[in-house]
């Protein structure tokens, strides 16, 4: 693989940010500041099934930017019997974005890898998230320098796993389809999807999902290296 890629293209949450860690760690600052006394592990194992179902949706064009950001919390809450309004949802929810880049630990290995790649390759990223957090996300986590291209899904107007996402950064990057690879951690929008565009893939796999047996996958981001 390594003697054809040229272009290699990222997600970014789960992938090289450490989304969980830094998403709990708003959590607690809203709580903090809403005075919600829940406890954070708690909230935590209703919310992130709920999270990643609404994301789902979103993917799939079946839910509204609002209705995530504000049926995720409000079905979280109703589940652990905590009465709070839609204004203060609202309000907590625009908070969220607001704190989520403020912390920033990344994936184990991510700085490593990147440092290994970027002298070799041209990196990007492809991401769902939402434009106004992801490009704080690569500055204030300090990694914004190794990627020359940062294609989201608002841009595109399409999301993962979509093909018209991964048309959208091979378009900008200037890159070849035949020479570019996709490394994210969501079998369905990263990988399918990637795959359905043309691109080859790498599975970031942490979750030890069963995947397909001619998927390639790792489970740390150090043994990506052995592909490149």
């Amino acid at each position: 693989m390594n003697n054809t890629i040229k272009h290699i293209f990222f997600d970014l949450d789960h992938t090289l940010w450490d989304f969980d860690k830094n998403s709990s760690l708003a959590f607690q600052m809203i709580f903090k500041k809403f005075d919600i006394n829940i406890d954070i592990n708690d909230f935590l194992k209703i919310y992130q099934p709920i999270n990643m179902h609404y994301w789902k949706l979103y993917r799939e064009e079946k839910v509204s930017k609002l209705e995530l950001r504000r049926g995720r919390l409000i079905e979280t809450f109703f589940n652990l019997n905590k009465k709070i309004s839609v204004e203060t949802i609202d309000t907590i929810s625009k908070d969220y974005i607001d704190f989520l880049p403020l912390n920033n630990h990344l994936i184990e290995g991510t700085k490593d890898l990147l440092e290994y790649l970027n002298p070799k390759y041209n990196l990007h990223i492809i991401t769902n998230g939402f434009n106004e957090v992801q490009h704080k996300k690569l500055f204030n986590s300090g990694i914004q320098h190794y990627f020359d291209t940062v294609t989201d899904s608002e841009e595109a107007g399409v999301k993962k796993p979509n093909p018209g996402i991964f048309d959208k950064a091979i378009q900008k990057s200037g890159a070849q389809l035949s020479r570019s690879l996709m490394i994210g951690d969501n079998y369905e929008a990263d990988i399918v999807g990637a795959e359905a565009a043309g691109l080859k893939t790498i599975c970031f796999n942490y979750h030890k999902e069963v995947l397909p047996s001619n998927t390639i996958q790792v489970s740390e981001l150090k043994q990506i290296k052995q592909y490149l």
